[in-house]
This record gives C-alpha cells, structure tokens and sequence, in this order.
C-alpha cells in the first residue's frame, strides 16, 4: 500500500532493453537499506526490486506497463519520483 505522497527521486543510471520489456537501473542514497523483491512506486509505477548494488538498484518494467506509463518515455540521466511501500504503523495522511 503506499499513501501517494513522493517520498525522494532517483536518477536513472542505465536503461536495458530486454525485448518489448525495460530493466531501469536506478541511483539513489537508500540502496542499502532496499531488499530483493521489494515494491517501489516509480512516477507512481509499483514495480519490484530485483537487483540491488551499493548506490543502485533495478527494477523491470514490463511491455503492458511501459504502454500505460510514462516509464516507456525515460532516458538516462532523468529523475523519477519514488514512494516505498507503507508500513503497517505509518500515518495514512488522509490518505486510505
């Protein structure tokens, strides 16, 4: 669940085109405290963690989701908004 409220950006390091999908390799200053499988919002985008270095991270956008999104439109350089998930304890915000 996440309340929609952009918590940090990320610069996108590296775009690798796997077929009709998109591995984005993010940088950004929480990588330590990421886990493998682990849901992000990207531009509002949930997608899940699935490698983790000292300063990035990656996540794969899929053929369905990159048509549907603005993600299909990002470059390297470009920042993106992030939210992670909310904990079971946090405020809502008005937000439910």
């Amino acid at each position: 669940m996440f309340s929609g409220i952009v918590e940090r950006t990320a610069e996108v390091a590296e775009i690798r085109t796997d077929r009709q999908n998109k591995d984005f390799v993010l940088r950004a200053d929480f990588c330590r405290e990421l886990k493998i499988d682990q849901s992000i919002a990207h531009n509002g985008v949930c997608l899940t963690v699935v490698d983790i270095t000292d300063d990035t991270y990656t996540v794969t956008a899929m053929k369905e989701t990159l048509d549907r999104s603005n993600l299909g439109l990002l470059q390297p350089g470009d920042l993106v908004n992030l939210e992670r998930s909310m904990k079971p304890d946090a405020l809502l915000d008005g937000h439910i």
